[in-house]
């Protein structure tokens, strides 16, 4: 049995729990902490896929009133990370996560939706274009130690 829920700020630890497994350059305290604070803005949503009443999937979305790539109104509903366990891949389950997110957008105004990816994260590149995206542009983007 498949349910998708629309977290709520009590489930920041269980969401930081699946990120962690993708960003696991965090700590577990860190990433609760930064989900609960999105889980009590109006401005961000973050979704939950059970399978069989465990967790297995989240979907992070937000909007985004600065400039997006490619983009040309605002605010832009934008997908900020998805994860699906790795057992649990091609079922189908990130696609129901963006739907999710990209209704929520739409409950938010938002005519466009948006993305990105590491250049060389191709498994998220070939999932952005098989939903539908369009690459708006290629970036390098680089720091330097004052």
């Amino acid at each position: 049995m498949i349910k998708i829920i629309q977290a709520a700020p009590q489930e920041a630890a269980t969401v930081a729990t699946l990120a962690l497994r993708m960003w696991n350059d965090n700590t577990l305290e860190g990433l609760t902490a930064e989900f609960a604070e999105l889980l009590a803005s109006e401005e961000a949503a973050i979704f939950l896929l059970y399978a069989n009443e465990q967790p297995v999937a989240f979907a992070q979305c937000q909007l985004r009133h600065d400039y997006v790539e490619g983009t040309e109104t605002s605010p832009v509903g934008y997908l900020e990370g998805i994860y699906v366990d790795d057992d649990c891949r091609g079922r189908g389950y990130a696609k129901m996560l963006l739907c999710a997110c990209e209704d929520w957008a739409k409950s938010k105004g938002c005519t466009e939706f948006a993305s990105d990816c590491e250049l060389e994260n191709t498994g998220s590149l070939a999932f952005h274009l098989q939903m539908g995206f369009e690459e708006a542009n290629r970036v390098i983007c680089f720091t330097k130690k004052l």
